[in-house]
């Protein structure tokens, strides 16, 4: 008979069945070592993402959130720090109720700061997981990603 503390135990070192435990346990993993690498740039890899694909011609924060994941909300709280340390504006967009958000200058320098040191770690985990295992590990992510988004978006339509 076990006790519960050897229950306990042997549950916490079963791997989780829970779809959304081991993808957010992977995504904190994988920030923590974009973070470490990316720190010498002054930066993490959230506000490295958002730099990323924030571009130079503009772009709507709807827009920018979309491609990130992220809801409107948490975007623009996260831009704080990056509008403050001058590295991206908020400029007019195509009409007086849209803003668009740009890279400055001091916002491309950061990237050029950052972008080797991503690389190393990208090109660290590429070797770690092999081809076949990256080509495999990002088929499934695009799909789990565009399953997602359109049960987002069914439910979006359905809720109107």
């Amino acid at each position: 008979m076990s006790t519960i503390s050897e229950t306990v135990r042997a549950e916490n070192a079963a791997p989780s069945v829970c779809t959304c435990f081991r993808m957010r346990k992977l995504a904190r993993l994988m920030t923590q070592r974009y973070d470490q690498a990316l720190a010498p740039a002054g930066v993490n890899l959230n506000q490295y993402s958002i730099l990323r694909r924030t571009g130079g011609r503009g772009r709507p924060l709807g827009e920018v959130a979309h491609e990130l994941g992220m809801d409107r909300s948490t975007l623009s709280r996260d831009l704080k720090s990056l509008v403050e340390s001058g590295w991206i504006e908020s400029v007019p967009g195509a009409d007086a109720r849209q803003r668009c958000l740009r890279i400055t200058d001091s916002g491309r320098a950061v990237i050029e700061r950052a972008q080797p040191l991503w690389r190393v770690v990208q090109d660290e985990i590429d070797r770690g997981l092999g081809q076949d295992g990256i080509d495999a590990l990002h088929a499934h992510l695009d799909r789990a990603i565009a399953q997602l988004q359109a049960d987002a978006a069914s439910v979006q339509r359905g809720s109107r």
